[in-house]
């Protein structure tokens, strides 16, 4: 855990993978393949409280170095240390609109003085602490720009204390700068240069930057861009993909 936040913080480039459904041996098999992180989807995701718990449980079960991330379903106290009592190695914060915002995050992941998070580590106390500084140490708190107010501010949210990075929602943030539905070709300059916007603030801000892709070119240009990490895709997406390409090839 200490070393995957050590590495964010040192802006390394790493690679994840995003999970929204319920299917704890399917999230193993993916977290066994190599990613450095895995991310249980919390609030477009299908995954309850429990379905969280049991993602995180079956990302250790593969035994290796990825580790679970969980994008919360609000910018709440919460679902933020809900998701952090259950073993996640850092939460992603969506909506963060501001400076104000990102504050806030910090505050409901970290414990007192520097937070509010309330004691009760649950599954983490047996992983990462109990003691609440080594917890802050070895977590990370990362805010989405996906808003025309988060992009507006995003050097504010850069700027906040204690929060180790940004990540861009493409689809959210296409729709911020005027595009009628995510990826629309109309806005295509105004969303390129919104992107390189946003990661040359979080390099000169010394935070990790992340963007999530719909496929690992696309990661890995971002990566090349200047991202420092880059998520792949999702579950659900890729069985459909998968799936769709062995009919076609049936069928001929």
């Amino acid at each position: 855990m200490t070393n995957f936040a050590a590495r964010l913080r040192a802006r390394e480039q790493l690679v994840g993978y995003w999970v929204v459904l319920d299917a704890p041996p399917s999230t193993e098999r993916i977290a066994r393949v190599g990613y450095d992180y895995v991310v249980l989807d919390g609030q477009h995701g299908l995954l309850s409280t429990r379905g969280i718990l049991d993602g995180l449980m079956a990302i250790d079960a593969a035994g290796g170095a990825t580790v679970g991330l969980v994008r919360v379903e609000a910018n709440n106290a919460t679902p933020i240390g809900r998701a952090l009592d259950a073993g996640a190695a850092g939460v992603i914060v969506p909506l963060v609109d501001s400076g104000e915002d990102a504050a806030y995050a910090v505050r409901a992941a970290k414990y007192p003085p520097s937070g509010i998070r309330s004691y009760g580590p649950t599954r983490a106390g047996l992983r990462i602490g109990p003691v609440p500084a080594e917890s802050d140490a070895a977590t990370v708190v990362l805010a989405m720009i996906e808003t025309a107010s988060g992009l507006a501010n995003v050097e504010a949210i850069c700027a906040t204390p204690g929060l180790d990075g940004i990540y861009v929602g493409p689809s959210d943030l296409c729709l911020a700068i005027g595009g009628k539905f995510p990826g629309d070709p109309d806005v295509a300059d105004e969303f390129e240069a919104a992107i390189r916007h946003i990661a040359e603030v979080a390099a000169a801000a010394g935070v990790a930057a992340g963007i999530h892709n719909p496929d690992g070119a696309s990661a890995k240009a971002r990566l090349a861009q200047g991202y420092t990490y880059a998520t792949v895709s999702s579950d659900i997406d890729h069985l459909q993909g998968v799936a769709a390409e062995h009919l076609a090839t049936v069928k001929g």
